[in-house]
């Protein structure tokens, strides 16, 4: 059963933009948007300064698989949109999937094992 969508609209990305909250490590920024569904919405953003095509579209695949592999662990609700820095050229899927639970966890958007916020 999947949980989540993609964002895929300009417009959906700018109200997350101008109304969302945003935390930031080392490899990531995330910004956090209540949407009002039962489901997240993913939207990830690689821009082109992090690197050529094939970079982008790698970081690309590394954050849209740490966040399907780790989908339960986030409380339904949220738009969320992950940008990538340059920082993140390189890395591997330990390091994506540790710099995305770590946001969300400051977001307090995970949820523990008995079902409250992390």
């Amino acid at each position: 059963m999947k949980l989540s969508e993609s964002l895929k609209k300009n417009q959906d990305f700018q109200k997350v933009y101008k109304r969302g909250k945003s935390y930031a490590n080392r490899y990531l920024v995330m910004y956090v948007f209540q949407n009002g569904m039962n489901k997240n919405r993913l939207g990830i953003s690689v821009s082109k300064k992090v690197g050529n095509s094939v970079v982008r579209h790698r970081l690309t695949r590394l954050i849209r698989e740490s966040y399907r592999l780790n989908e339960k662990m986030f409380h339904s609700g949220w738009d969320i949109v992950c940008i990538a820095r340059a920082s993140a050229k390189g890395k591997g899927y330990q390091e994506i999937s540790s710099a995305l639970l770590h946001l969300g966890k400051i977001h307090r958007i995970l949820v523990k094992r008995d079902g409250e916020s992390l």
